[in-house]
């Protein structure tokens, strides 16, 4: 296992395993729009509910949604401060690629200027 580069939280990797699967994702973009109860997020898809349930304690447990129940009714919200863990992380490789894309295009103009004619 190689060492981590940066000082990001350990809670990055949860996060992107979260954001890993195509369901989650899913759950996470509704859940931007407001807060839903679990039938409510669950109707949309093919599963049985203890396995949808099982996607919102990932997405609990990396802190990307939260819960809270109301009688019988548990109701999810987003947590939208984790995602910013991921878009710092994003954020940073955008631009270490950008610097080096762009001193690769200098070096590129700099050969092409130099090469005889």
């Amino acid at each position: 296992m190689t060492p981590r580069a940066s000082a990001s939280p350990p809670a990055i990797d949860d996060i992107f395993r979260a954001l890993s699967d195509p369901t989650r994702r899913d759950v996470v973009e509704r859940l931007s729009a407001g807060q839903a109860s679990v039938s409510d997020l669950a109707a949309p898809y093919r599963m049985a509910l203890p396995s949808f349930v099982a996607h919102l304690r990932v997405l609990e447990g990396c802190g990307l949604v939260t819960s809270h129940k109301r009688g019988r009714v548990r109701t999810y919200s987003l947590a939208p401060q984790q995602l910013k863990f991921a878009e710092d992380w994003l954020g940073r490789q955008r631009k270490l690629w950008e610097a080096r894309l762009d001193r690769l295009d200098a070096y590129l103009l700099k050969l092409k200027e130099e090469k005889p004619q």
